[in-house]
């Protein structure tokens, strides 16, 4: 019986021990902005992408997929988050690198494609009514 205590018990610390620090943090995020801004006359093509500074952990990439609708990434590096390193855009903005790491994502759906990245960027619902673009979580 001490036996099976004790295995539960190191079963349950080795659940318990998993790194907080693997995950960008979670913060509230409510943007909104105009598609006729000239800020987002990148969004107006396929494969085109803005950053946006003072949202999320990091800011975001917006990014305008081939079907015509759109993403929305946090820029802070899915790799070693708690450093708060924000991706930059690639060029074509087919992907983005941080620059800390070397790691790069595809925007297509944030999945790493090249290490030593391991996790997607965290993605936000992206909504699209009236020429208006609202990112949240």
């Amino acid at each position: 019986m001490k036996k099976l205590a004790l295995s539960a018990i190191l079963l349950l610390s080795c659940f318990g021990c998993a790194k907080t620090g693997d995950l960008v943090p979670s913060v509230s995020v409510n943007f909104e902005m105009s598609l006729t801004d000239p800020r987002l006359n990148a969004l107006h093509n396929t494969g085109g992408a803005v950053l946006i500074p003072g949202y999320g952990v990091a800011g975001l990439i917006l990014y305008r997929e081939a079907d015509g609708s759109y993403a929305a990434y946090d820029r802070c590096s899915a790799y070693q988050p708690q450093n708060k390193c924000a991706v930059t855009l690639d060029n074509p903005s087919l992907t983005c690198t941080d620059p800390c790491s070397g790691s790069k994502w595809t925007l297509e759906d944030g999945t790493p494609v090249k290490a030593p990245a391991t996790q997607a960027l965290r993605a936000y619902a992206v909504n699209v009514s009236n020429f208006e673009i609202f990112v949240s979580n």
